[in-house]
């Protein structure tokens, strides 16, 4: 039908094809959002890292819930695409935002092994999620085909986004 209502889904990719073309979106996006998570944290309140890691954690879930969310209510329903496949290809495309509050939050939970204070934590998480989101912004470009300069290019861009929170941080502590 012209509408794509009630339209037969397309059977896809090979899975080896698709693969190939995995979207990073997420994963920058998830280490934006973790980023985000730590520099709101004051190092001067009461402090737990149990506290943290699980912060990040759930910040990281409710926003990958809300994507899922707003991908099948928003594209999903206009296209006629809302089926069970579907819906499983949104839950695994949107992942990558949960995945990427992980090193953080592993960052945060190691830190006293290193022997680091709430501020120091902080620092060593907040580090992690911009290497984070320039690792991922880098790997996409690559597995894109990019020319090197362009890998260079997002690297650099997602560096210097990292940097401003960075600024953020300062500027609010």
């Amino acid at each position: 039908m012209a509408d794509g209502i009630g339209a037969q889904e397309p059977k896809g990719p090979h899975p080896a094809a698709a693969a190939a073309r995995i979207d990073y979106t997420g994963a920058v996006y998830g280490s934006l959002l973790a980023a985000s998570v730590v520099v709101g944290t004051d190092p001067m309140e009461p402090f737990s890292r149990l506290h943290l890691v699980l912060l990040l954690l759930a910040t990281g879930v409710v926003f990958w819930a809300a994507h899922v969310f707003a991908r099948l209510f928003g594209a999903r329903i206009a296209e006629g695409t809302l089926r069970g496949r579907a819906i499983r290809q949104d839950l695994v495309a949107e992942w990558p935002i949960v995945k990427a509050a992980v090193p953080p939050a592993l960052a945060v939970a190691v830190s006293p092994l290193l022997g680091l204070g709430p501020e120091g934590t902080l620092w060593l998480a907040l580090c992690v999620t911009i290497a984070g989101q320039v690792g991922w912004a880098t790997l996409a470009a690559f597995r894109a085909n990019a020319t090197r300069r362009l890998m260079l290019v997002a690297g650099a861009a997602n560096l210097l986004l990292g940097l401003l929170i960075v600024l953020l941080k300062v500027a609010l502590h």
